[in-house]
């Protein structure tokens, strides 16, 4: 009975799945030695590659620049139009082609050898040319192509993807690469907005519900309520000496009942509110939010002088 589509879709996802698998025997000291190679690179690691091979090299190096190694993907070809001068003695080649014999890549490696730049060559061909001339080889065979004529490059092309994201990903446990460090690389999405951004980016700093603390509760609920922020700061000298919250007014009205309007705010008022600095990233601020379980954070300068409020929903960004 011939295959639907669907077989075939899965049989192909099986095979790349099995090429994946595949490659953790063939995980050995070179791979250590590829990595510590990289890691003490003081220049740029150069990703080169022909065809399929080329399109993965540039993923490759696009991985390696975004998690704190610097790098760039060349096509051999050009190289013997004047790009050769983007390279140095400082930097590392890593070198991609699943035979190890392909023409135009082979005869760009004279040039790298005759300039001393270190090579990792990436094959699925431990007896091929640029598993000689490299200097440290790494081998990613593949039983079968996903393809079932087993020529289109499939199976291969994933295995070597892996491959430099295990590169990618190693390189980053050896630098102790951090969220903060990823951040930096991507500026513009979620994960570094929520990093780089600070109290001073999304505090609001104008009509805070400013209170005295001699104020009467009565007073104060209306100061509260028009703040909207659930909160009143009180302030002595231009600094803060307290906080209170529409919380704690209800649990006031609860305790004394009659005698609630006879209280003042520093009878209810926390003494010692959380705060933080201007420069303080949002992601700290959560962190003291969800430790403390408190909804608000004061924005304060270095003498206790009130700049702010930051918010739960101010950090929701």
């Amino acid at each position: 009975m011939q295959k639907t589509i669907r077989e075939y879709a899965i049989q192909a996802i099986k095979d790349e799945a099995q090429a994946v698998l595949d490659l953790i025997p063939q995980l050995n000291d070179s791979f250590d030695r590829a990595v510590e190679l990289i890691f003490n690179c003081r220049g740029k690691v150069i990703v080169t590659g022909v065809g399929k091979s080329g399109h993965i090299g540039a993923k490759i190096a696009a991985t390696l620049s975004s998690t704190g190694t610097p790098s760039f993907f060349i096509n051999p070809l050009d190289v013997f139009h004047g790009d050769l001068g983007v390279m140095t003695q400082d930097d590392v080649v890593l070198a991609i082609s699943h035979s190890g014999q392909t023409d135009e890549l082979l005869r760009f490696i004279p040039m790298v050898l005759q300039m001393k730049v270190p090579i990792i060559g990436i094959s699925g061909n431990e007896q091929s040319l640029l598993a000689k001339y490299s200097n440290v080889h790494l081998s990613v065979k593949v039983q079968k192509e996903a393809c079932p004529l087993n020529l289109a490059p499939t199976s291969s092309t994933t295995a070597v993807l892996v491959v430099g994201d295990a590169l990618a990903i190693a390189l980053m446990e050896r630098r102790n690469f951090r969220p903060q460090d990823f951040a930096q690389f991507h500026p513009g999405g979620e994960l570094g907005k929520r990093l780089l951004t600070t109290a001073r980016d999304v505090m609001r700093s104008d009509d805070l519900p400013i209170i005295p603390a001699d104020m009467h509760l009565g007073e104060a609920i209306i100061h509260v309520s028009k703040g909207k922020l659930g909160l009143g700061v009180s302030l002595e000298n231009n600094k803060v000496v307290g906080l209170i919250t529409d919380g704690d007014i209800r649990r006031a009205m609860e305790k004394w009942q009659a005698e609630f309007f006879n209280r003042t705010v520093s009878d209810i008022m926390t003494r010692h509110p959380k705060s933080v600095l201007p420069q303080t990233k949002i992601t700290e601020i959560q962190k003291i939010m969800q430790r403390f379980k408190v909804h608000t954070v004061l924005v304060v300068d270095q003498e206790n002088h009130l700049l702010g409020v930051v918010d739960h929903y101010s950090c929701m960004i």
